[in-house]
C-alpha cells in the first residue's frame, strides 16, 4: 500500500538522512523547508531519479509566520506520518536572550508541531499508520547551561507529547519524541574542534552520532509493528544520560 509522510525541515542533516531512508523504504515524501530550497529541490531530483514509483514534493513554509502551517497543510493529500525535524537555538546566560528570540524557539519547537497536529489529525486518523516523531534533545530532560531557552521549548515537547498520545491512542496515532545527544550535523560546526572533543569526552560512546543513527530510530517507529510505543520520549545519546 503506498504511503506518504511530510518531512518538517528537510533541507537540515537529519531531516535529509531521514528522507532518503524513508524513500528508500518505499514512503512518498513532502519535504518541507524554509530556506534552503537547493539543498531540498537537489535532494527531491535525487529521489525522483532512484524512485520514479514514488512521489516527492518539494514544500516552502516559514512556520513562524501565523498562518504558515493551515498554508502548508492545505497543499498535502494523503499523510500517514509526519516528522517534525524542523529546529534552531540560541547561545548565552538567560539574561542576555531577547524577548525575539525566545517567541521564534517557542514558535518553531512548541507552537508549530502542535498546529500541525490540529490540521492534520483527521489524516493520520484515517491512516493504517499514523506516526508522529519529533525529534527533541537530550537537553529537553537534562538541561544545558547557555542553552536554558532551547532545554525549555524541548522539555515542553516531551510535555506535548505526553499528554496528546493519550487524546489520540483510540485514532490510531501514535506520537513520540526521539531525543539525540550530540549529533555531527551543520548546527553543531559552530563549536571549535577542542569543544567538539570535550564534549566527546563526557560520552561513553566516545563520538558524535551520526544522522543516520538518529534516522534509525525514526523508522523504526514507522513500523507496523510499533503500535504500541506511544507518548514517549526515547534518548538515542551513546549512554550520554539525562
Amino acid at each position: 500500500m503506498p504511503k506518504s509522510a511530510l518531512i518538517i525541515g528537510a533541507s537540515g542533516d537529519i531531516g535529509m538522512t531521514v528522507a532518503t531512508e524513508m524513500a528508500a523504504d518505499g514512503w512518498s515524501l513532502y519535504l518541507h523547508y524554509h530556506q534552503n530550497q537547493t539543498r531540498v529541490t537537489t535532494l527531491q531530483k535525487q529521489l525522483l531519479q532512484d524512485y520514479p514509483k514514488q512521489d516527492f514534493f518539494a514544500i516552502q513554509a516559514d512556520l513562524t509566520q501565523e498562518d504558515a502551517v493551515a498554508k502548508l497543510t492545505g497543499q498535502l493529500f494523503q499523510v500517514d506520518a509526519v516528522i517534525y525535524t524542523a529546529g534552531a537555538t540560541t547561545y548565552g546566560l538567560l539574561p542576555e536572550v531577547s524577548a525575539t528570540a525566545l517567541d521564534h524557539l517557542w514558535q518553531v519547537h512548541v507552537k508549530a508541531p502542535i498546529l500541525l497536529m490540529q490540521q492534520l489529525q483527521a489524516k493520520l486518523a484515517q491512516s493504517p499508520l499514523g506516526r508522529v516523531v519529533l525529534i527533541g534533545s537530550i537537553y529537553g530532560g537534562r538541561g544545558s547551561a547557555m542553552e536554558v531557552p532551547y532545554s525549555t521549548v524541548k522539555g515542553a515537547q516531551s510535555a506535548f507529547v505526553n499528554a496528546y498520545a493519550q487524546e489520540v491512542a483510540s485514532l490510531g496515532i501514535t506520537i513520540n519524541v526521539v531525543a539525540p545527544g550530540a549529533v555531527d550535523t551543520k548546527m553543531n560546526n559552530q563549536f571549535t574542534t577542542a569543544e567538539r572533543a570535550a564534549v566527546a569526552a563526557e560520552i561513553p560512546a566516545g563520538a558524535f552520532a551520526t544522522p543516520a543513527q538518529i534516522a534509525y530510530w525514526v523508522l523504526s517507529l514507522m513500523a507496523p509493528a510499533a503500535d504500541y510505543m506511544t507518548g514517549q520520549t526515547l534518548y538515542v545519546n551513546g549512554g550520554w544520560l539525562k
